[in-house]
């Protein structure tokens, strides 16, 4: 890569991810994907070092596809990034909001500013991307289309912000696996580190329950569970957790072991430290 750190994303140049991009990791370049296989198969590749690869978002909930595709990835989580999502209006230049007469925007942002649109009286018309909206708001000219993306957008595209903060809701945040090639060299057990790890169990009363008891009787936190069958069967579920602590200190270590013990198959996909965003009252 000549020297030239990249970092990978999902999206057109100017979304959120791109956004998350520039602030997790200042004065790196870039790399704008079609999709979350694609950005994946730039790190493997070498195309990019790492991977910026949105999770979860505090209104909509899960990102479909990460959970499916970060067992197979190959890759290792080695940070997180929590960006707040804040939307902006984007006009062609000498537009106002008087013109505007269509928005356009990713079918979850629209559904985050019902408010701006009830206000305005526009008619929604739901795009592939937030970032692609603002393309395409530029490329057509026309003062009665905008578009709802970030302040980057705007000016990648040489848009107007038009009004800035215009999601109903003002927690609107996403977090984001930060993944790489090779596992995160760390300094030792200590506090403020994340686990991320997959595990297996039959489908049969008390299964999951009996796994997770060591979680509770450690006194482990865990902040996220996914489940999801495994190649069609109804058998057996896997699982996707987060939780607080590093695996090779007490208490995360003992309960790590109980839970091997009523588990099937225990992989971890990552050791980190834990944003600051979650020291945040």
């Amino acid at each position: 890569m000549n020297g030239e750190r990249i970092i990978a994303f999902q999206g057109r140049p100017g979304a959120y991810s791109d956004l998350a991009c520039r602030q997790a990791k200042p004065g790196w370049t870039t790399l704008p994907c079609q999709t979350f296989a694609q950005t994946i198969a730039a790190v493997h590749d070498g195309q990019a070092e790492l991977a910026m690869l949105a999770c979860e978002n505090s209104l909509a909930g899960r990102v479909p596809d990460i959970h499916a595709l970060l067992p197979q990835a190959g890759l290792f989580i080695v940070g997180e990034h929590f960006q707040r999502v804040e939307h902006c209006l984007l006009g062609i230049p000498g537009s106002t909001l008087a013109d505007a007469r269509r928005v356009h925007t990713h079918p979850v942002a629209m559904a985050q500013v019902r408010g701006i649109i009830t206000e305005l009286g526009l008619d929604p018309v739901v795009e592939f991307d937030t970032a692609g909206a603002a393309e395409m708001v530029r490329d057509w000219g026309r003062r009665e289309d905008v578009a709802v993306a970030s302040a980057l957008a705007a000016e990648l595209n040489g848009l107007e912000i038009l009004r800035r903060n215009v999601e109903d809701a003002t927690h609107n945040t996403t977090r984001f696996y930060i993944a790489s090639r090779r596992p995160q060299i760390l300094p030792p057990p200590g506090p403020d580190f994340m686990t991320t790890l997959l595990f297996r169990v039959n489908n049969q009363p008390g299964a999951l329950y009996k796994a997770l008891g060591g979680l509770a009787t450690a006194g482990v936190n865990m902040t996220r569970l996914e489940s999801y069958m495994l190649e069609g069967s109804f058998s057996a579920t896997q699982f996707l957790m987060d939780v607080e602590g590093h695996p090779d200190a007490p208490p995360l270590a003992r309960a790590l072991d109980e839970l091997s013990f009523f588990s099937e198959q225990q992989e971890i996909l990552g050791v980190y430290p834990a944003s600051p965003f979650r020291r945040k009252p």
